[in-house]
């Protein structure tokens, strides 16, 4: 055999095992298919070739409530992390906010740490105090950590609160949901995960979602409404519109359309609130939806009905029964929950505002 031959037969065979070789390295990386009901989870995949996302460590961390200063994603490698984006005035996350501390109540002694990323919406959510009586408001036990300048919210890419990320013992993102619901979904997850963490634990389902009454999205017909030129989505009903930095004395038209806030008083423009300029003031609105909530603040005292009446038993939980019902005092900058109906109808909410430098948000439904 000549020298050319020789050299073309070991070139075949070099490139034979270089292939050979190949095929092997790619089927060993290949990622798991997604896991159904019953299936036991694989093993957690090793660090350097897990096909998981690496979950972002904690940064900009402007205070913490419920854990040291150095509480971080690091800190708790080998057990399973649930990072929540949340802020505290926003509906949708207060009404996540029971699953989550049943959650870490029940699962904590197992190896689930939850973590709470409070990233404010609004100016006054930044302030920690703040934070903290909301924290125990919703008797939240787990760490709560304060975003202020969006910086953990941006290295996770987020758009959305709430926003629920479940991170393995090995530091990898493996489940991300969106909004409210998928309760019992995201609950398979956790125990999942806890048994790829402890194979030998005997995990018993906590508390599923139709038993605290979810809000039935589909029959909300009115969407969240910002006041506030730089946060509002939908125009005010007034004639007068928004006017930045100015102070208006707003005129209520003899006719609402649903879904728009209409304004009576002297009203002073802010890039997230409209505030109160004179002594009084009307809110109307016509909507469709079984709870009404505010996100308000100053000091004032309202006096609310609905469809030309009081509110009686539709009242909502921050208004006091008894002869008063009809009556909501302002103090904290939170959220204020006015109506609670037994359907999802169309009415018209009205409220006097009495209190000179009252300040009103948004609106939000359930």
């Amino acid at each position: 055999m000549n020298r050319n031959l020789m050299l073309a037969v070991a070139l075949l065979l070099i490139g034979g095992a270089i292939y050979a070789l190949e095929n092997q390295r790619a089927g060993s990386s290949a990622s798991p298919g997604p896991l159904t009901p019953g299936e036991a989870p694989a093993a957690p995949p090793s660090s350097p070739l897990s096909p998981y996302p690496r979950a972002p460590e904690l940064r900009g961390i402007a205070g913490v409530i419920n854990a040291g200063p150095n509480v971080s994603l690091a800190s708790l490698r080998g057990q399973v992390v649930l990072v929540d984006f949340w802020t505290y005035t926003c509906i949708n996350c207060q009404r996540t906010l029971p699953y989550l501390t049943a959650w870490d109540r029940k699962y904590r002694d197992q190896g689930l740490a939850v973590i709470g990323v409070h990233t404010p919406e609004f100016e006054f959510e930044k302030n920690l105090d703040n934070v903290k009586r909301a924290v125990a408001e919703h008797r939240i036990e787990y760490p709560v950590v304060q975003d202020n300048d969006y910086a953990t919210w941006r290295v996770y890419k987020n758009n959305y609160w709430p926003r629920k990320y479940l991170v393995d013992a090995e530091g990898n993102i493996r489940y991300d949901h969106i909004g409210e619901g998928a309760y019992e979904e995201t609950e398979q997850w956790i125990q999942r995960l806890l048994e790829e963490r402890n194979r030998s634990l005997r995990l018993q389902r906590t508390t599923v979602a139709s038993e605290l009454g979810e809000t039935r999205f589909a029959s909300v017909q009115t969407p969240e409404l910002y006041l506030g030129t730089n946060f509002a989505r939908a125009p005010l009903g007034n004639p007068e519109g928004f006017q930045p930095g100015r102070t208006v004395a707003y005129t209520m038209p003899p006719a609402q359309e649903s879904n728009l806030v209409y304004l009576e008083g002297t009203w002073t423009n802010h890039p997230d609130h409209m505030e109160l300029a004179s002594d009084s003031g009307r809110v109307v609105l016509r909507h469709t939806a079984r709870s009404v909530n505010i996100v308000a603040g100053g000091n004032a005292s309202l006096r609310i009905n609905l469809d030309g009446k009081d509110l009686g038993p539709s009242a909502g939980r921050d208004i006091a029964p008894g002869s008063n019902a009809t009556r909501l005092t302002i103090q904290a900058e939170r959220l204020y929950n006015l109506v609670n109906t037994d359907d999802y109808a169309t009415r018209l909410l009205q409220f006097r505002a009495d209190g000179r430098g009252f300040r009103l948000y948004t609106f939000t439904f359930g």
